[in-house]
Formats: structure tokens, C-alpha cells, sequence
């Protein structure tokens, strides 16, 4: 589902391939010293001619999938069958099909399955129709759930009603400012990327990841990633000149998936030997989804995801104040109201990054050139760790319709939070 793959092709014709850029960069070869490493664009395939003596010449480069297309296996799997035309009880009954059947067919393994729950209603859905399926297949553990946050997060206490509505052996790995400014370092190294919303978001997650590692024997992991992408979740949505323009933006969002959600989701779980598995991103449903007519897709009555939610408004999987939960970003849910992660890290770069080294910042680094204290200090030790190779980032992530500065939720005038409540 997840896993991106790079490529280094040498000067002189020599090719190699691997899924993390890091062992790519390492690579020694003697005639080029410096190796053009790249991502392999997701959903395309390369003609290479290969010559006799070991070396290749690219021959072309063809894309042969979108988003939207239904995946040929469609014609042979065994899912049941879809009522055709777009009633929205006809629409509601598909999805809830095919979302079962995106985690049943990933119940495939002999390693134990953990899931992470944010207590969103991304990562609850997945939860619960998780452990309806390990019951159905008669699997002989409980499913482990495992949420994080600082003390008096919105998501620890959300997670919290999910996991006993659902009856999961659920777990709560709770870490300080101090904790997730150290694992910085660790995180952008694993990360190989210093955007600066997936390095927020991807310390309470490398950090779940570590604990799960240590603590648990749980392998393969679930996880609510690629909906907010698919089924229109940020809440910038909400301010989408139309569905059309609103359509245009999701599909964006999942081209670009491999440089930002995906990314975050796949390496830092994977620093710890972990194995992600996605069933929003599963192709029948994704493609499905995307077969909808725009108008359906957007929010409503000032709810993003609403037929989501709707879909499951009468399956008392998960609780309703969680299914009509609003959106809460992960680097934002995982702190108190008072104090989200943003504002943390930014005090402590404060300290960092003094105003003459921003004056520098285009100067030292002209591409992409980081617009504030965050982002300086992030491309810092990104470059400290892979020198030249910030065009591995094309752009920074960024909330659209709006004159944001920064790419925080929290910042956003329609947030709602327990805080204003």
C-alpha cells in the first residue's frame, strides 16, 4: 500500500533501486561520487534498455495508474456484489462493503496485528471494523489499541471511549515536550524529508512505534492513514470554491501522498520494524469513493467527511460523539488544547535559529528556502544528514483556499476544539 521506492542512476549508466533513499545515498560507486537519487513516481513503470556490459539507458516512463481507476483484480476478487447508480442508501451500502472487505484482505499474516487509535474517526472505523474481523476469523488474541498524547490530549481521551465501546486491550503511551524535541533527529533521519507538518506529525508516531517495538509483539499494524486525502478531511475543504475544485484537490493530495502522509506513516513505523497496513488506501474502495459524483464528497452543514460518517450512522461501531467528531490534526490532537505541538516546538526553535541565520536562509538554502525559525531548523538537520538532496521535497505541505502561514489546523479560523466548547 505504502512503501515509496527510489532510484540512483550513475553518470555512467549504472542503475539500482531500493525503497529508502538512505541506503541509496550510501551506496559507494567509484566513477560518481555524488549518485542522482530520486522517488520512483508511484503508479508508473520504466522501460530500460539493458545493455550487455550491466549498464542501462531508460527507454520510457509510463503512467499506468490513477487513483480513479478500479484495479483489475475487481473482476476476480470476491467481494459482493455493488448495487450500480448513486442513491445515497445505494452509495452508503457500497462503502461499508468495500470497507470491510479493504480489512479483511489485509488479516493476511502470521505475525500478531496492533492498531493505532488516535480516537478520530479515521483510525476508530478502523479499529472497530478490525476487531469485528479478527472475532469473525476466530483469532485466538485480543487486538491491542495503542494511542498517544501528552497528559490531557483530546485524542488519549477520545481513543479512551473508543476502546471501551469496542472492548480492545487498549494502550496509552503518554511522552513530555522534552521527549518529542529529542527525537528530532531520529525522526527526520527516518523520515529522509524536513516538510514541516509531516515532521510534527511524525514524532508522536515514530515514538507509538518504538514503544509498540519494545513493549508488545504486535508486527503488522493498522491505521486510519489516507482518508483526510480521499474523503475530503482537512479542514481547508470546508472553503473549496466548488465540489469540482474540491475533487481536483483530493486527487492531488493522494498523487502527492507519497511525499507527506504516506511517508510519515510508512517510515517511522518501519524505523521499528514495523509493517503498516492502510485499508482506506485499499484500491476497490479508494477508486470506488472516487467514482462518486463531487457534490457527494464534500462537506456538509459544516462537517468535513460527512458521508463517512454517515455511511456508518446506523452500525454502532464506534461511538457517536467520535463519529461526528471533528477533524483534529495528529500533531495537534496528541497535546493539550492549551499548548498544541506547534506552538511547542516553535518556543523551543525560538533558541535554535536566531534572526541572522534567517536573513541567511536564502542564501544557504535557496531551494525550498524555509520561511521561518520551524523550518530553518528542520532543513538543518536534514542537510546535516543528507547534504544536496533537499529537491527530494518539491514543496512544502500546505492548506489551500486560505492565506495560511503556517500548515497547523489549530490555526485555522473554522477549528473547533474542546477549548471553545
Amino acid at each position: 500500500d505504502i512503501r515509496p521506492l527510489f532510484k540512483a542512476m550513475t553518470e555512467d549508466g549504472f542503475l539500482a533501486v531500493c525503497s529508502e533513499a538512505k541506503g541509496l545515498v550510501t551506496l559507494k560507486h567509484s566513477t560518481t561520487p555524488f549518485l542522482k537519487v530520486e522517488p520512483f513516481l508511484p503508479g508508473h513503470y520504466e522501460v530500460l534498455d539493458l545493455k550487455p556490459n550491466g549498464k542501462v539507458a531508460s527507454v520510457e516512463m509510463v503512467k499506468y495508474h490513477h487513483c480513479r481507476d478500479e484495479p483489475l483484480h475487481a473482476l476476480y476478487d470476491n467481494v459482493d456484489k455493488l448495487f450500480p447508480g448513486f442513491e445515497i442508501e445505494t452509495v452508503k451500502n457500497n462503502l461499508r462493503i468495500l470497507f470491510n472487505n479493504a480489512v479483511k484482505k489485509r488479516l493476511m499474516t502470521d505475525r500478531r496485528i496492533g492498531c493505532l487509535l488516535s480516537g478520530g474517526l479515521d483510525s476508530s472505523l478502523v479499529a472497530a471494523t478490525l476487531l469485528k474481523q479478527l472475532k469473525e476469523a476466530q483469532v485466538q488474541y485480543p487486538l491491542q489499541t495503542f494511542a498517544i498524547g501528552m497528559e490531557d490530549s483530546p485524542d488519549l481521551l477520545a481513543a479512551r471511549k473508543v476502546a471501551n465501546h469496542i472492548g480492545s486491550e487498549h494502550y496509552e503511551v503518554l511522552f513530555n515536550s522534552e521527549e518529542g524535541i529529542q527525537a528530532l533527529d531520529e525522526v527526520i533521519f527516518s523520515l529522509e524529508t524536513y516538510d514541516i507538518t509531516t515532521v510534527r506529525a511524525s514524532v508522536g508516531m515514530y515514538l507509538i512505534s518504538k514503544y509498540i517495538r519494545k513493549n508488545t509483539d504486535n508486527v503488522v499494524i493498522f491505521s486510519g492513514e489516507g482518508s483526510d486525502e480521499l474523503t475530503q478531511g482537512y479542514i481547508y475543504f470546508h472553503k473549496a470554491p466548488s465540489p469540482e475544485e474540491a475533487e481536483e484537490e483530493s486527487e492531488r493530495l493522494l498523487r502527492e501522498l507519497y511525499l507527506f502522509d504516506v511517508l510519515r506513516a510508512d517510515r517511522t513505523t518501519a524505523a521499528h520494524g514495523l509493517e503498516l497496513r492502510v485499508p482506506f488506501l485499499d484500491h476497490r474502495f479508494s477508486s470506488y469513493y472516487l467514482s462518486l459524483p463531487p457534490e457527494m464528497r464534500t462537506p456538509k452543514n459544516g462537517i468535513e467527511k460527512h458521508l463517512l460518517r454517515e455511511t456508518f450512522e446506523e452500525s454502532n461501531l464506534i461511538p457517536k460523539e467520535i463519529l461526528w467528531r471533528p477533524k483534529e490534526a495528529f500533531s495537534d490532537g496528541i497535546t493539550s488544547v492549551k499548548n498544541s505541538w506547534f506552538k511547542i516546538l516553535q518556543e523551543y526553535v525560538e533558541h535554535q535559529v536566531d534572526d541572522a541565520m534567517m536573513a541567511n536562509a536564502a542564501q544557504k538554502f535557496p531551494f525550498n528556502t524555509p520561511k521561518t525559525k520551524e523550518g530553518y531548523y528542520y532543513r538543518q538537520i536534514f542537510e546535516r544528514h543528507y547534504p544536496g538532496r533537499a529537491d527530494w521535497l518539491s514543496h512544502y505541505w500546505m492548506p489551500k483556499w486560505i492565506n495560511a502561514t503556517d500548515p497547523s489546523a489549530r490555526t485555522l479560523t473554522h477549528y473547533k476544539s474542546a477549548a471553545k466548547a
